[in-house]
């Protein structure tokens, strides 16, 4: 006699009834919820359903979440969509069967920042999938994914599972043998590797990278350097709203000067990674401006020289964002931190003024947090115009380790 379950999933199907719902919201970051045993989603309204006997004398479990990994954010977080679990009442009927669990998470709020979609997606995902299936195959379940995601990202995607990938969007009605949802995130640009079962590190999360984008190269992706002068990678904010290097033309020349070749990397959206894993892997140097752009940091090989320009009131995000990421990814890092007449609040509040005599200052006062209009003249009102002189002096110690660098590899 066929039960309940047996109807939902399939007469054939080996999925566990009766899967019991669990949810950890003790972290600030990110909340993860579970399901232990089989699951069916709803298309019509983002429901999952735990299978199991169903009777109207059931008290039926709920649960709701939000799967994206800045819980500390009520901004944000607003806009993402809620998932709900439930115990009851009766599920649908399965249409695609799926043998590997489902990991569900959002890709909503900032997606389109690259450094976002790395720091609130890839390194998550990673820590997620490694805490959780590691050696194991599971099911890529995304909510809120515009199509272009999918198409800018799918090698990425594809070093993580084998499994198709299911969006939220699809309108069938899929089951799983078991769900995790939500992912872990260990702070900015963080992978901690003492909360990691098996001692991952941003190294492990590189090889993933190399795995994803290296393979199968066209003759297109091809950009060999010269055999005397490092190459060096100048990330070009010119014509962005904010943080541009307005004498670029000076700094260039200055930088060629030392001995690099400069080749300017300017990415926009459209731009293929593959592309630019090939032209930063094969760098080796890369400067630039405190931005999203410096995300591109993780295509280059440990030992390269990573040096950020850091504007006036932007040196906590500077080291939590990218100091960290070029510390983990094992590169040369530099910071260049302007001073006060290099910066281009100087023309419009005068160097006399608090943004720029104090900005940890008024960044904190008040609520304690940083106000969103005291954001915006950090991050979109300022440019900087750099010293040249001084700027040598860290140019000259990014050569010879940059130098270094190249004559290591070439000795390999």
């Amino acid at each position: 006699m066929l039960t309940d379950w047996d109807l939902i999933l399939g007469e054939d199907s080996q999925f566990l009834p009766g899967g019991q719902i669990s949810c950890d919201r003790t972290h600030m970051r990110y909340d993860l919820c579970s399901v232990n045993g089989s699951t069916v989603r709803d298309p019509t309204t983002s429901t999952f359903y735990v299978v199991g006997p169903t009777t109207s004398a059931r008290p039926f479990l709920v649960e709701k979440i939000k799967p994206y990994p800045r819980k500390f954010e009520p901004f944000i977080m607003a806009q993402i969509k809620e998932l709900t679990i439930t115990s009851g009442p009766k599920c649908p009927l399965c249409q695609v069967r799926h043998h590997a669990p489902a990991l569900v998470f959002s890709v909503g709020g900032y997606t389109g920042n690259f450094f976002h979609d790395f720091n609130d997606g890839f390194v998550p995902l990673f820590i997620t999938v490694n805490s959780i299936f590691p050696n194991q195959d599971f099911v890529l379940v995304i909510s809120e994914v515009p199509d272009w995601w999918i198409s800018k990202y799918i090698d990425l995607l594809n070093a993580f599972t084998t499994q198709p990938i299911v969006t939220l969007n699809d309108t069938s009605t899929h089951c799983f043998p078991s769900a995790t949802f939500g992912l872990i995130s260990h702070g900015f640009m963080t992978i901690n590797q003492t909360l990691m079962p098996n001692s991952n590190t941003f190294t492990h999360f590189r090889a993933l990278l190399e795995k994803a984008y290296s393979q199968n190269l066209s003759s297109d992706f091809v950009f060999p350097s010269s055999k005397f002068r490092p190459r060096l990678l100048l990330a070009s904010r010119n014509g962005s709203l904010g943080r541009v290097i307005v004498n670029r033309d000076e700094v260039i020349k200055t930088i060629e000067d030392i001995g690099f070749e400069v080749i300017i990397f300017e990415p926009q959206t459209n731009t293929s990674l593959r592309e630019s894993y090939a032209l930063i892997n094969s760098s080796h140097a890369m400067i630039g401006v405190h931005g999203a752009a410096l995300t591109h940091s993780i295509f280059l090989r440990p030992g390269a020289v990573f040096m950020q320009v850091v504007p006036i009131g932007v040196e906590w995000a500077s080291d939590a964002f990218f100091g960290r990421l070029g510390r983990g990814l094992n590169l040369e890092y530099i910071e260049y931190k302007i001073g006060v007449e290099e910066s281009t609040l100087v023309e419009k509040y005068g160097n006399d003024s608090l943004l720029l005599k104090d900005p940890h200052g008024v960044q904190v006062k008040g609520n304690g947090g940083w106000p969103a209009e005291i954001m915006d003249i950090y991050l979109k009102e300022q440019n900087v115009k750099i010293d040249l002189e001084r700027f040598s002096a860290c140019l000259k110690k990014a050569y010879k380790k940059a130098k270094q660098f190249m004559e290591r590899e070439d000795q390999d």
